[in-house]
């Protein structure tokens, strides 16, 4: 039997990092995951080795690639939360931007030339209306996402000045949870409106607050694009067989095309679970657009992108058995 290739996962204890992991192993691959565990979590590391280290330690990343000699990289390393990263950006253009250019570094000083990065919808900022393609303007209206864009703009430069190739993928609103219930969405501190309203229906949850109901959409309430992780994990299997094949990568929207409110979610989640949400309103948060649904279509065709667990049905199901598995309802 062949050797498993080795991938070197950052972040990947994480939500999206670890699904990613369990898609490379079903694929063949032997995962390697690198992780401080500051939002990620030991007991989500099932499918192969975690070094404990940070991507701002040079000297940890060059061991690890020196004793497990990964193909390539799937890097999903960042800090994430749009409302902290208002209130404190350096953080974020270290975490995001400086420990990305050491990983570079350490990935250029050992030879390994391939790399998926984990970008986001974000990089958009308030794009309008109509689904985004990758074409349209950056203009980030938070320094979550103004991160992720500078670390794009560095790919870029890397590509054209070394024999380097990555795969960008902007994500929209990763949600949803592995079928097995073996992983899902858990964050010691958590912003995102799925797992947040199905930890109020817990009693895991006090202050679920919906933040606007008066933007220019159809019901008052932000519109996004949910793209179940599952899918996500294929893109990037996808992403890393076409580097693999020779190509020397792009940049692809990662969602649906389909656009969700944030009531029509709340709609859902209640008939799904049988269980009525009292929801108190509360003003915008800083940063957030009322827009955002991607145009998947270069995805699609450039990388057979087609989300087949995405359907808000889908979404909601997978979400609440993670929810009723990792959390009795008390």
């Amino acid at each position: 039997m062949a050797e498993r290739q080795t991938v070197l996962v950052t972040g990947g204890a994480g939500y999206i990092g670890s699904h990613c992991c369990k898609a490379l192993a079903d694929a063949g691959f032997q995962p390697v995951v690198f992780d401080n565990l500051s939002t990620g979590h030991a007991d989500f590391v099932k499918w192969g080795p975690l070094i404990e280290g940070d991507v701002a330690d040079g000297a940890a990343l060059a061991a690890v690639f020196d004793r497990h000699r990964p193909i390539a990289v799937l890097h999903f390393a960042a800090a994430s939360l749009v409302g902290e990263s208002v209130a404190d950006p350096q953080k974020y253009y270290l975490n995001n931007v400086a420990g990305t250019l050491n990983l570079l570094k350490v990935m250029k000083d050992a030879g390994c030339t391939k790399l998926v990065f984990s970008s986001t919808g974000a990089v958009y900022g308030d794009a309008g209306s109509e689904p985004i393609s990758e074409d349209a303007a950056k203009m980030p209206v938070n320094p979550y996402g103004a991160s992720k864009l500078m670390i794009e703009r560095m790919l870029v430069d890397y590509c054209a000045a070394y024999t380097f190739h990555s795969v960008v993928l902007r994500y929209f609103n990763a949600c949803g949870a592995d079928p097995s219930v073996a992983i899902g969405e858990k964050r010691h501190i958590e912003t995102h409106l799925i797992p947040r309203a199905m930890m109020t229906l817990q009693g895991r949850c006090t202050d679920f607050a919906v933040f606007g109901d008066d933007y220019p959409t159809h019901d008052g309430t932000a519109i996004r694009d949910y793209i179940h992780v599952t899918d996500l994990a294929a893109a990037h299997l996808q992403a890393l067989e076409r580097l693999k094949s020779g190509s020397t990568g792009g940049t692809y929207n990662l969602g649906t095309g389909q656009g969700y409110s944030v009531k029509e979610i709340l709609t859902a989640i209640e008939k799904e679970t049988g269980r009525a949400m009292h929801v108190p309103l509360k003003s915008r948060r800083a940063g957030d657009p009322p827009v955002l649904v991607a145009d998947p279509g270069a995805a699609r065709a450039a990388l057979g992108f087609k989300p087949v667990h995405s359907d808000l049905a889908s979404i909601i199901r997978t979400a609440w058995a993670w929810h009723q598995s990792a959390q009795s309802i008390r």
